[in-house]
């Protein structure tokens, strides 16, 4: 690392985290290379295919357009942290059930944007519509499953949490 590194602390998966880092390191970057977090993808690097999907402080980001720096005190999610709780255990049943998922590349962004989408859903006391879904997820590029499947999974686990209610 150069002289310019920079001390960050934050909170990755409920577990505090100090490191030092290069400024202009990626967070998604820090979280493969740093800390081997390796659910969260790199793939077009400007923030359009949402592999590398991930919360800071509840919310959803593109892991690729935000720096390490910009997380320092913040609280960071990424999909082992999701599996790991239990949170989205649904989710990934279901898209395991409808064969949501091909060559995997793009689902750790995908369950973490749909969580994102139930999470809100929930607080609304609402069950997104298939378009609803289709549109959150509309970020999250998947080139193998046509989107169908995927539908269908988020679709089915906001039925389910929502006690069959549409």
């Amino acid at each position: 690392m150069s002289g310019h590194a920079v001390d960050i602390a934050l909170t990755v998966n409920g577990e505090r985290v100090s490191e030092r880092v290069e400024p202009r390191q990626t967070l998604v970057d820090f979280l493969r290379e740093t800390l081997s977090l390796t659910g969260s993808h790199v793939g077009c690097e400007h923030g359009v295919c949402g592999a590398c999907t991930v919360r800071v402080d509840g919310a959803i980001v593109r892991g690729c357009l935000m720096l390490a720096v910009q997380c320092d005190g913040a609280t960071v999610e990424t999909i082992e942290g999701m599996s790991d709780s239990g949170e989205v255990a649904d989710l990934q049943a279901a898209f395991e059930q409808r064969n949501a998922l091909q060559c995997g590349y793009c689902t750790p962004g995908m369950i973490a944007a749909a969580q994102d989408l139930l999470k809100r859903a929930k607080e609304d006391e609402s069950v997104p519509s298939r378009d609803a879904i289709r549109e959150h997820l509309s970020g999250n590029y998947c080139r193998c499953t046509g989107y169908h499947a995927i539908v269908d999974a988020v679709e089915a686990v906001a039925q389910a949490r929502a006690g069959g209610k549409r």
